[in-house]
């Protein structure tokens, strides 16, 4: 029987994630406040207190909303808090049941926004995320998978990190499409390419605000996370293949996750306009090549992105932890009936759907 694999989900992190804070920086731990609903925040009315900042900060420049704390109103008008916190996994094991799926691959929520500029904390922080997640995922007979949170400012830190990882159910590495003020192209980076390559591990490129400098310019009430959020992984996507970079780490994997995949040939086209490289270069051989891998939505074209990318190279995703319900914000990829869609349209071979719920997650991943 095929194994399901749900190529994109969420925690949604818990209070108790920072009892695996290391002591020493148990006074400056995130602290969970709230505050009145009737502020300019609204219904995005509880927060962490994280260095000084808040996070989520739902309003005004740098702005972000996620159902992290879960002790915002809307997130409490769900009946389903403690499956999206993973602090009741059985609930979550019954959804996963519902929407006919076998295996979770587990992201954050807190970690897509930008925590801090203090890159010990960071790597504090990360950590206790890490050992969370690792022990769920030691808990869950194989059912929960996760990528882990790497404190990218400290490189041994977080080599450590994807040690600890492999070791614990990790199939990959958390990314933004940029980094504070690095491309995912830079040799800084490379270290940390090298020892994935080694350890197994994919680099997962996710949507999320890692570049405080474009975060600053936006306000989510206005621009939604189109800005700092869902275009840094098309310009990593870009730089990867503009530079070659999977042609130095051959057997390093990349997944470009709830992005889409629409962009593709758009970027194509921007790559093409500045190339002398052979036609066949920009589809399906490319993704092939470089072991690259793009997460798809069911309400785009799948018969022609299949042209740019190849059956072999779409992932899919639920978004489960971001989803809504009736009346409540859920994200713009959250789409819990993923399979039942897939399964549904007869235009679709069996065989590319296998593949989209099960070989190919499985290949990127490396389950």
């Amino acid at each position: 029987m095929t194994q399901i694999i749900d190529a994109d989900t969420h925690i949604a992190e818990p209070p108790q994630m920072w009892e695996h804070l290391d002591p020493d920086f148990y006074d400056r731990r995130p602290v969970l406040i709230q505050i009145p609903g009737d502020t300019v925040y609204g219904h995005f009315n509880a927060m962490w207190l994280i260095d000084g900042k808040i996070v989520p900060k739902a309003a005004g420049r740098a702005s972000n909303i996620l159902v992290t704390p879960t002790l915002q109103d809307f997130v409490q008008k769900n009946l389903d808090v403690t499956s999206r916190d993973m602090t009741d996994m059985d609930l979550r094991y019954s959804h996963m049941d519902f929407m006919g799926t076998d295996v979770q691959v587990i992201y954050p929520t807190l970690f897509l926004a930008w925590l801090t500029d203090d890159p010990t904390l960071e790597a504090a922080l990360a950590q206790a995320y890490n050992r969370h997640l690792g022990g769920i995922s030691d808990r869950s007979e194989g059912r929960i998978r996760w990528a882990l949170v790497p404190p990218l400012r400290d490189i041994d830190a977080t080599i450590r990190e994807m040690h600890f990882g492999a070791e614990h159910g990790a199939v990959g590495l958390f990314f933004r499409g940029i980094e504070k003020d690095l491309m995912l192209d830079d040799p800084y980076f490379f270290p940390v390419y090298e020892e994935a390559q080694s350890l197994g591990l994919t680099i997962c490129v996710h949507q999320g605000q890692g570049a405080p400098a474009l975060n600053n310019l936006v306000d989510i009430r206005r621009s939604s996370s189109f800005t700092h959020g869902r275009l840094p992984p098309l310009s990593a996507f870009r730089n990867l293949v503009a530079n070659r970079i999977p042609e130095e780490f051959p057997r390093l994997r990349f997944g470009f996750i709830e992005t889409g995949a629409s962009w593709v040939p758009f970027v194509f086209h921007c790559l093409r306009t500045l190339s002398t490289e052979e036609p066949w270069r920009w589809g399906p051989r490319l993704f092939e090549q470089y072991n690259m891998w793009v997460s798809y939505e069911v309400d785009e074209d799948l018969p022609y992105l299949v042209d740019y990318i190849g059956e072999d190279h779409i992932v899919v995703g639920t978004d489960y932890g971001h989803h809504g319900r009736e009346g409540v914000i859920a994200d713009p990829s959250a789409q819990l009936h993923m399979v039942k869609t897939l399964r549904s349209r007869e235009e679709y071979p069996s065989a590319l759907v296998d593949k989209l719920l099960s070989d190919n997650p499985r290949a990127l991943y490396g389950i």
